[in-house]
């Protein structure tokens, strides 16, 4: 029989984490470990710890610096909160395709990125928003961007004994524009080919100011395009050359051949989506 644990409170949950024998698998949502478990029965583990009822890991706080969402916070209620959808659109966008109602009711937006799929779907929009993560133990907490989280395939930068509390969004820049795009084999509840989500600052002579991309489906790990980003810097709008972007993106990403794509598939996708971003900057949107 499995050992089922359920805290009452955070300081609680910790404590069992430094101190319990053996590892804990945390639970929150459970959409993704439902599955895993149904599939691969031999992988369940023997000791769960279940924070869904720890209210100091749920709802979303308005700052004037920017959104604090506590890790178990739902994809329903930051798809539906109003002042996600006015300044943050793009992970409003990425929650509404996260699965069906029914998964975005269960699932939290913590347990999305600790699940730490390459094909997430809200990874692109947390790395182009520039999402800090709060992490917690049983001796304090730290603070990590959230583009320094993923350190492999399915690898994080979560030590024994921690849990992820919170994410914390920055406003965006005053004259920003979003771009996401999820592209999958179907509409809705398919896993991404390629997806990206995209924040670029334009002055009013239309020089890019910044230029902030997320992707996933595209390496190991959801991952930003540096090169494709300093290639913008401090250019204007009407002097970039596609073949340059391209050139840029292929040094950013590598993405692998599976069932879902081929590796040529993604790579001329996800440069199309990165000059559609670019030339259009048009608000999020998803594809088929």
């Amino acid at each position: 029989m499995s050992d089922w644990i359920r805290p009452r409170h955070l300081p609680e949950a910790l404590e069992i984490l430094a101190t319990a024998p053996g590892p804990y698998r945390v639970i929150s949502g459970g959409t993704d470990l439902m599955v895993e478990c149904h599939l691969a029965p031999e992988r369940r583990p023997e000791s769960w710890l279940d924070i869904s009822g720890l209210r100091e890991l749920q709802g979303l706080q308005i700052t004037e610096e920017g959104i604090r969402i506590g890790a178990a916070t739902s994809l329903e209620a930051i798809r539906r909160h109003a002042e996600v959808v006015a300044h943050w659109p793009m992970l409003a966008a990425s929650a509404a395709v996260t699965g069906a109602p029914p998964i975005q009711n269960r699932a939290t937006l913590g347990g999305n990125v600790c699940n730490a799929s390459p094909a997430a779907d809200n990874a692109p929009t947390l790395l182009a928003y520039g999402a800090r993560l709060e992490i917690v133990h049983h001796h304090g907490s730290r603070w990590l961007p959230y583009g320094d989280f993923h350190l492999g395939y399915r690898k994080t930068a979560l030590q024994p004994g921690e849990l992820l509390s919170a994410l914390w969004i920055p406003y965006p820049p005053k004259h920003s524009r979003g771009y996401f795009r999820k592209v999958g084999t179907r509409a809705a509840q398919a896993i991404a080919k390629v997806s990206i989500a995209a924040l670029i600052e334009v002055n009013s002579d239309g020089i890019i100011q910044s230029a902030h991309f997320g992707m996933a489906s595209v390496a190991a790990t959801p991952c930003a395009l540096p090169s494709v980003s300093q290639y913008l810097l401090g250019r204007a709008l009407c002097d970039i050359a596609d073949m340059q972007v391209r050139q840029k993106v292929k040094q950013d990403i590598a993405p692998i051949q599976d069932i879902r794509s081929t590796t040529a598939y993604r790579l001329e996708i996800a440069s199309r989506l990165v000059l559609e971003a670019i030339h259009k900057r048009s608000e999020s949107k998803k594809e088929n």
